[in-house]
């Protein structure tokens, strides 16, 4: 297990059909940047700034995990876990 890696992910919608597992700070650094300018909030700062601050040392990233998650919460892009897995194990069977 990576340094920067989640205690466990998080999945988000990306689109109708497109779940992404958040599993580390890099995942979810690259997400909040590629995130809509017009749909960028304080949650979306906070999230943002809670990540940064992780990597360089300065937050736990439990803490960074948290923000993230209440931005999910928030953007009401949060996946049920078990619903995720479920998704994506039926994907790599049909590609089998």
């Amino acid at each position: 297990m990576n340094a920067e890696d989640f205690s466990s992910p998080v999945f988000v919608r990306r689109s109708v059909y497109i779940v992404q597992e958040i599993a580390n700070l890099a995942d979810a650094i690259d997400f909040l940047n590629d995130w809509p300018e017009d749909q960028q909030d304080l949650t979306h700062l906070a999230a943002l700034r809670a990540c940064l601050d992780a990597c360089d040392g300065q937050k736990p990233l439990s803490a960074a995990r948290h923000a993230f998650l209440d931005f999910a919460k928030r953007c009401e892009i949060l996946e049920d876990p078990m619903s995720a897995m479920k998704w994506i194990a039926a994907c790599k069977k049909a590609r089998a």
